[in-house]
């Protein structure tokens, strides 16, 4: 349920773990590390300003929806939820600016990718979770080569995703994707990657060139720093996993009691 941080901004909760938080008043503010390194990656996706056709799976408070109308005015959103209740909350309590330029679809993530036009999104964000955990069918090869389909050539594929050591779902997911695009990174705080502990990090993908360099510098110098990995130091990390078929798919990890719940 959503709670009231303060007049104007809320933070969204489900089953004690927030998920969403969102100023009114101030769209480009994003509270929650994995949000600011999602749009990282949208800042990188064209010239500042200039409008995307965007998918996002997963709709939460719709903090990132708002945050590209508010940067990248013109853009063309759908948004995938698949709690319609959730969605008719968010727009009572939390509506969108008439001219956000977001349609919303109450349907399930993979099921909506599968009838999606070819080529038809110039970023595509994933940020689905049943509860804790990412769903089992968005964790197979066969999902990432929807979301292949559905990107435009040069297209950037974000996903929000959440592991600890000794990484086998992190792992597996940059198998499936690096069997289907050119290019791989990750972002993801130093303590996390050195499997300290167990937390968020987002995987970005594109059959042209993700821009690690302008990505390293921007989620360095943010608030919550970050690092971003790629070329040998992430097929160290791949190692010797495989993609996983639909039949072998499995969720995401339960986090440990506490990792992601206010205290």
């Amino acid at each position: 349920m959503p709670d009231v941080d303060r007049d104007r901004a809320w933070l969204l909760t489900v089953d004690g773990a927030p998920q969403s938080y969102v100023d009114l008043d101030d769209p480009e503010h994003l509270e929650f590390e994995y949000a600011r390194r999602l749009a990282h990656v949208l800042d990188c996706a064209a010239e500042p300003g200039a409008p995307l056709d965007l998918v996002h799976l997963g709709g939460g408070a719709l903090t990132l929806p708002r945050y590209a109308a508010a940067t990248r005015p013109g853009s063309r959103q759908q948004v995938v939820d698949f709690d319609a209740e959730l969605l008719d909350l968010v727009a009572e309590h939390l509506p969108l600016p008439a001219d956000a330029g977001v349609t919303l679809h109450a349907a399930d993530a993979r099921a909506w990718l599968e009838q999606a036009p070819a080529a038809s999104a110039d970023v595509l964000v994933a940020d689905v979770f049943g509860g804790s955990r990412v769903p089992a069918q968005l964790t197979s090869v066969e999902y990432a080569r929807e979301a292949a389909r559905v990107l435009r050539p040069g297209g950037l594929y974000a996903a929000n995703l959440a592991d600890g050591a000794p990484f086998g779902f992190l792992r597996a997911q940059l198998a499936n994707f690096r069997a289907v695009f050119a290019e791989l990174a990750l972002i993801a705080e130093p303590s996390v990657l050195r499997g300290r502990r167990f937390g968020n990090a987002v995987l970005v993908a594109s059959d042209g060139e993700v821009p690690v360099g302008v990505l390293a510098r921007r989620c360095a110098g943010d608030v919550f720093p970050a690092r971003v990995e790629a070329g040998a130091g992430l097929a160290r990390l791949i190692g010797s996993a495989t993609p996983v078929p639909d039949g072998h798919a499995s969720p995401s990890p339960q986090p440990p009691p506490n990792t992601f719940t206010l205290g």
